[in-house]
């Protein structure tokens, strides 16, 4: 393939970019949580090179993103407690796996060929206006190759796919930092993943507890593999010290930490940093990496969930 494409967040990079979705390439973009890797989920093809281009598994299915609860519809069947979420979290971090619609249209690679499929309406302006001008379902993992850090900035898509891929929209750094949180239904809410929307924020608008899927579930939706996220070192979690030869990823007030996700111990803040810094590391040799303890509650959940499975050993499933 050709260099890839860096486009401008105007008009004119949103236009081409949606040309290119349409015919078939492929694009990265910007959502709230990191950069996706979109195509056409109708367009069995385009969706193939995303496996392709990423060296995804293809048992592994993608999220399709659009626009708007109109879209859901079109393509999967939204009622009930998955309506309730959808409406009170979307445009936002939250993906929900839900039944597919007959005549959807999408290829059956998105879906990995399970009867359901992984939805969500980011909140990222420029997603939603590239999302309407491309008008197709855009399936849309991380646009990084598969098992490694996620990308929350175009030059991370850029090292990972440069060339790989047609075209990034530079949108800027991503807010939120980590991937939408994952709900299915089996038929009562499960938590599948957890991310950018805090566990108790689901838990208050469903009015109690959120099953969580067992360990050892079959891989029904994105993220689920134990093995994922992972720079080239080693990592350590909950490091009161650091060992010898190790580089201390921070969090709260530590002293000695080649970089702190948060000094003040905020959770947002360190979400926003967590693949920024472990990009940076990565970049910085292969010494291993030692990291803080991070609380397991809001967004320490999906913290310390990115964190095991980058710490497991590489290539389990």
């Amino acid at each position: 393939m050709s260099q890839t494409e860096t486009l401008t967040p105007d008009d004119a990079g949103i236009a081409r970019a949606a040309a290119l979705l349409r015919a078939g390439k492929l694009v990265s973009f910007p959502t709230e949580t990191v950069y996706g890797l979109g195509a056409d989920a109708t367009n069995a093809s385009a969706v193939a090179r995303i496996f392709k281009a990423k060296g995804r598994p293809r048992f592994n299915p993608l999220i399709v993103h659009l626009p708007n609860l109109a879209a859901v519809h079109a393509v999967a069947v939204l009622a009930g407690e998955a309506l309730r979420l959808a409406q009170a979290f979307w445009p936002g971090p939250l993906t929900l796996v839900l039944p597919l619609r007959d005549g959807s249209g999408l290829s059956p690679l998105v879906s990995a060929g399970l009867p359901t499929v992984a939805v969500r309406v980011p909140d990222h302006p420029l997603a939603r206006r590239l999302l309407a001008k491309a008008g197709r379902p855009v399936a849309a993992p991380s646009a990084n190759p598969s098992g490694r850090i996620s990308p929350i900035t175009a030059a991370h898509v850029l090292a990972g796919l440069g060339g790989k891929i047609s075209a990034v929209v530079d949108g800027g750094p991503c807010v939120v930092g980590v991937e939408s949180t994952i709900v299915g239904f089996d038929p009562a809410p499960v938590l599948l993943r957890p991310g950018g929307l805090p566990t108790e924020a689901l838990e208050a608008c469903l009015g109690g507890p959120l099953a969580r899927a067992a360990p050892d579930s079959a891989i029904n939706a994105p993220g689920q593999l134990a093995s994922h996220y992972a720079p080239k070192a080693a990592i350590r979690m909950n490091a009161e010290n650091i060992g010898p030869g190790e580089r201390l990823l921070g969090f709260g007030p530590v002293q000695g930490a080649a970089l702190n996700l948060s000094p003040s111990g905020d959770l947002v803040e360190a979400a926003a940093n967590l693949f920024g810094h472990l990009h940076a590391l990565d970049a910085g040799g292969d010494a291993p990496i030692a990291v803080s303890p991070i609380p397991d509650h809001g967004l320490g959940l999906a913290i310390n969930d990115r964190l095991r499975r980058a710490a497991a050993p590489r290539g389990t499933l």
